[in-house]
């Protein structure tokens, strides 16, 4: 069974609902993908990937929907940045292998996300 669940840019902090599975548990919400973690299209089969990369107020889906909203959390980069910002931003579910949930491994050098 499908759920609608929010989200909110991490940039700006616009919130998107996402029509999922209950069973997808997420890791997190980033300005970036997560080493390791392959990553769909909100068009596609997400749930058979380890996450959904999202355009902020421009991925569109069935499923998908921008509600006009605005998340004033803390951990929002530029909360006075016009919303929706266009930037992307990463979905990741919890994943596992040989039944331990893997955690991210950092990247060995600086990568420039292009803010």
């Amino acid at each position: 069974m499908s759920y609608p669940v929010s989200y909110y840019c991490p940039h700006c902090g616009a919130v998107v609902e996402l029509q999922r599975e209950g069973y997808l548990a997420d890791k997190s919400v980033t300005p970036y993908p997560l080493v390791g973690w392959e990553y769909a299209d909100p068009t596609g089969a997400f749930e058979d990937a380890d996450g959904v990369h999202l355009v902020c107020g421009e991925s569109d889906a069935a499923g998908l929907r921008w509600t006009g909203d605005r998340s004033d959390a803390d951990d929002v980069e530029h909360p006075t940045r016009e919303s929706p910002c266009g930037g992307d931003f990463y979905l990741s579910f919890v994943r596992f292998e040989a039944g331990e949930e893997v955690e991210p491994v950092p990247e060995t050098e600086y990568v420039d996300i292009g803010l």
